[in-house]
């Protein structure tokens, strides 16, 4: 005789983690709105949290018209996306904060497919998702990697979406256009730092994750579709003065320059900055840098997760990364 299965209320059954998607809005409507059209499609239940960051596109009016159950919150001036971005995720109390830019386009199984390591392994902080470009045919990012003078680079980039793997290189952490935060690990490391302008917030939080123990993971099977630099546009001044301003912040506020990383990191910074000089004709990237070194002069040092480093990326490699070469090389390995 086959045994009765054993009474319902025997059984243990783990909730479903509960999801925010904290959402920033400052300029082109017309992408929040897109944005938005697409988690309104999603298969997995959410609640969305959108900060209007000092819009002059009436975002919050179009937003409480057009998408009711979307929370609003409004700041009267625009302020830099960390700002915008922690307030929208304390307004949420959910045990997931995805984090995400108002230029992603989700696929209806994004939020679920994102949300699911999470719920496997109570170890996992955040997740990555794979982004692509527009036309699907080329990775944006598959989280972040680092070398060991902190110069961050989103994996995959510029590649075949088939190629991209989980494994290599060395995951670090989500890229901050789309990425889940187990709430506890966003609370324990207190979100983004505010004191960041534009560009690294990301990085440094998957730094201060994987210092404090948390793992990342990769979901290949999230996808969503990401434009990329909307906000400040590609290659401008002012993406590459604010991108400069977060790599000056990281390298004083990680003690890179008084480790044994030092020697290599002000070659490849000198490297850097040479080229944006050629290719610019400007400083932008170099006045970033050393203003992001002054803003960072006050703070506490913070710790390196060393584990969470790439220790293999050569220097020629991360200058390769930089035009997405490597991960090319690294498929074929």
């Amino acid at each position: 005789m086959t045994p009765a299965p054993a009474p319902e209320r025997n059984r243990t059954v783990t909730p479903a983690l509960t999801v925010d998607v904290a959402l920033v809005a400052y300029r082109h409507w017309e992408l929040t709105r897109s944005c938005l059209e697409h988690l309104a499609r999603q298969t997995r239940e959410h609640r969305v949290y959108l900060c209007d960051n000092g819009c002059d596109e009436r975002t919050a009016e179009h937003v409480r018209e057009d998408f009711p159950h979307v929370d609003v919150q409004r700041l009267e001036r625009n302020m830099p996306y960390a700002v915008a971005c922690n307030a929208a995720a304390q307004a949420g109390d959910g045990d997931v904060v995805v984090m995400m830019n108002n230029d992603v386009d989700a696929r209806p199984d994004f939020v679920q497919r994102l949300v699911a390591p999470l719920e496997q392994d109570p170890r996992t902080g955040s997740v990555a998702p794979l982004l692509v470009r527009p036309g699907n045919a080329v990775v944006d990012s598959v989280g972040l990697t680092a070398d060991r003078t902190l110069a961050g680079f989103p994996r995959w980039q510029g590649h075949p979406p088939s190629q991209a793997r989980a494994d290599t290189p060395a995951l670090l952490g989500p890229a901050g256009a789309a990425a889940a935060f187990r709430r506890s690990a966003w609370e324990q490391a207190g979100g983004l730092d505010e004191a960041l302008v534009a560009y690294m917030e990301d990085f440094d939080l998957a730094l201060r994750l994987r210092a404090a123990g948390w793992d990342a993971a990769v979901a290949l099977d999230a996808v969503a579709v990401h434009v990329g630099s909307a906000t400040f546009g590609h290659r401008s001044a002012e993406q590459r003065r604010k991108g400069g301003f977060g790599r000056g912040y990281v390298l004083r506020r990680y003690g890179v320059l008084r480790s044994r990383a030092a020697a290599r990191t002000l070659l490849t910074e000198a490297v850097v900055v040479a080229g944006d000089l050629v290719i610019s004709r400007d400083a932008a990237a170099l006045r970033g840098r050393l203003e992001g070194w002054r803003a960072a002069a006050a703070r506490p040092r913070r710790s390196l997760p060393g584990e969470a480093i790439d220790d293999t990326l050569s220097f020629a490699d991360s200058l390769r990364m930089r035009h997405g070469v490597y991960a090319s090389q690294a498929a074929a390995r």
